[in-house]
This record gives structure tokens, sequence and C-alpha cells, in this order.
């Protein structure tokens, strides 16, 4: 295999070009998952400015590179998708046709073992059909925001009449409703960094904007601004007001929502549900082929989604001692968090006590 490991800031502008031009090309030769902003060289490069481990596999074949494999390493040549945790999308982005070898890929890498958590469709060489399998909630709009709409309303026309009608209450209650797609005040990012925190800890769950690099990455993404990738901050005021924010990433044909919340004391309006109304109007309109909300079951998602996606979670490993140990250490976890997912009678359970360690944390 014909394969160079680069660091971040020995990629080309020709490696990015190339890198961009089988995203830009894999929808249409139906392979729309490798088209998601996670997989994007501008995602890649910004982990690896707050990220010391972030290395990319490019791999030639003939006059030029036919596939890209970002990744994260420690010293000890353990392997962790890029992003590992936040990204929704990770796989290796490559021309049609190429097949690879996983083993003899990670050897070139010098990795022991290649960790995912949302390795996308496409991906068999990597084992992935062995892979535990998630949903990926989608909202498609490629037909327009209407046919959307006509869709939700077949399913459930009570919701979609409820949250319009607590958009208009919100006008009336509080203050004129307005919605902005593509707002570039980084106050407002940092609002909604602010309530995602209190999200965090209020529900238990561990605070991602405690890790200084994670913020670091989020302002980055913000001022992120291509042709083929945006950091897109949405917003939903209520005059002059924001009541409901989503920060995402976008591509030229999916808007990947990635860190939605609203302040809880409009709560009663459900501003989150009104926001992500118009964030599919907003897509539509700018010719997306769909939202991906991520996987996870959500109500909310439930109640937007049109279909879903797959991705996979696993580990290729080489028979070492580093891999060895660092699928014990792992493994078991997993599989723990696997088994209270699939179950309702435990999954219930774990997340009420989950919420009731964020009333101890947060003294309500």
């Amino acid at each position: 295999m014909d394969l160079a490991v680069l660091r971040p800031g020995e990629l080309t502008g020709a490696d990015r070009e190339v890198w961009r031009a089988l995203q830009s090309e894999a929808r249409a030769l139906g392979a729309p998952q490798l088209a998601n902003p996670f997989l994007a060289p501008e995602f890649t490069l910004a982990v690896g400015r707050c990220r010391p481990g972030v290395r990319i596999a490019v791999v030639h074949e003939g006059a030029g590179p036919v596939a890209y494999l970002p990744f994260e390493r420690t010293a000890l040549g353990v392997g962790r998708a890029i992003g590992l945790g936040l990204s929704d999308a990770q796989g290796v982005v490559h021309r049609p046709g190429f097949h690879w070898d996983a083993q003899e890929l990670i050897r070139a890498c010098g990795l022991s073992v290649l960790e995912f958590d949302h390795l996308v469709e496409g991906q068999e060489p990597f084992g992935s059909r062995k892979f535990p399998v998630f949903g990926s909630p989608v909202v498609d709009v490629d037909r327009g925001f209407d046919a959307y709409l006509r869709q939700l309303r077949a399913r459930s026309s009570k919701f979609v009449r409820t949250t319009f009608a607590k958009e208009r209450k919100l006008g009336r209650d509080v203050a004129p409703v307005r919605f902005v797609h593509d707002e570039r005040d980084p106050a407002v990012l940092r609002t909604l960094m602010r309530w995602k925190s209190a999200q965090y800890r209020r529900t238990g769950r561990s605070d991602r904007f405690a890790h200084p690099w994670i913020v670091r990455l989020m302002e980055q993404l913000f001022h992120t601004r291509t042709e083929s990738f945006t950091g897109l901050l949405s917003v939903l005021y209520a005059g002059d007001r924001p009541v409901a924010a989503h920060f995402g990433l976008r591509s030229p044909s999916v808007l990947a929502c990635w860190f939605p919340a609203y302040d809880p004391r409009f709560a009663r309006f459900s501003p989150g549900l009104v926001l992500h109304l118009r964030m599919a109007e907003a897509a539509a309109a700018d010719a997306l082929a769909y939202l991906d909300l991520g996987r996870g079951a959500k109500d909310y998602k439930n109640s937007l989604k049109t279909r879903e996606l797959t991705v996979h979670e696993g580990m290729v490993m080489r028979r070492h001692p580093v891999a060895l140990g660092h699928v014990a250490r792992r493994a078991p976890v997993r599989a723990l968090r696997h088994a209270v997912l699939a179950r309702p009678e435990l999954s219930g359970p774990a997340d009420r006590l989950l919420k009731r360690v964020g009333r101890l944390r947060t003294g309500r």
C-alpha cells in the first residue's frame, strides 16, 4: 500500500482539493454518507489545531491520492477515529471502487488498534458488518420544506399543529419571533455553550464544554467558512433575546446537527422543536439534501425524522499487546452501555438516576 501518514500542517492544498472533490462527487456516485461535513478536511484540520495526536493517512494509486483516513494516535499506537466521542461520521473518504485491507492499513498507520463510534456505511473492509449498528435519524428536505411538512403531518398532524401553535404563542406572550439561519455573533455561540453546559449538568451527563479543547474547537469551526464547509450557528429569537440555538456543520448537501440547546425559562413554548423546523425550512431553501440529527434515540429526533441512516461502533486491531490491553479496558464499558441502551427497563432507571445526580450537582 502506497501510504503517507501526515500531520495536519503537512497536508498540501492539492491534497485538500482532492479530498473535497471526493466528497463532492460522493452523493452522485451512490455514497452520500461520505459527503458528511464531519468527514471534511476542514473538520480534521480544526481538530488538529486543538489536539496533538491528529494524523491523516493519504493513500496513493497511480498518479494521485485515492483515499484519506483522518485519525488520532497516542504514543503507544492506539488509534481513535478523528474526534471520537464528538464526531457523528467517521471512516475512509475514498474514490469509488477503492478497497483496502484493514490490517495492512492500520499497520501502515503505525497503529495497533483503531476505534470507531460513528463509522458510516460502506466501510466493510473494516469488518463493519460485525460491529454493533445504531440508527442515525435524518430529516430529508431534498423535495422541499412543504413536502417534508406533508410527510410529518401524515404521521402526526398534532405534532406539527401544536409546534407551530407554540411558536405563535411565544410571539404573543414574549416578543415577535424571528429565526436567523447563519448567526455570526460569537456572543450567541457562547450563550449556546452555557445553555448546553447547564443541560449536561442538569441531566447528570459529563459536561463536554468543561474541556477547554472542545471550546477551542467550537470557536475554530464557527470561524471556518469555505465553499464546501461552514460552521453554522442558527438561532431562534423572541425579540432580541435568543431562546434556542444550534451549532452544526454544513457541507453542500448535508447539515450535520450537533449541539442544540434552549433557554429553559421558555421550555413551555418548545423552542427547540420550533428551531429545528425552521432549520429544516432554511436547509431546503439552500438546496441541501438532509439534516443528520446524529446517533441516539431522543423523542425530538423521533418526532422530526423521515428515516434513519446507520452507523457502527467497533475496533479494528492487530495481534499486539497494546491492542489487547486497550480492548480489555474498553470492551466491558461498551458492552454495559449497549446492554442498558438496548433494554428500556434498564435505560429508563439509568436516565432517572443521571437526572437525580444532576439535581444534586446543581443544588436543585
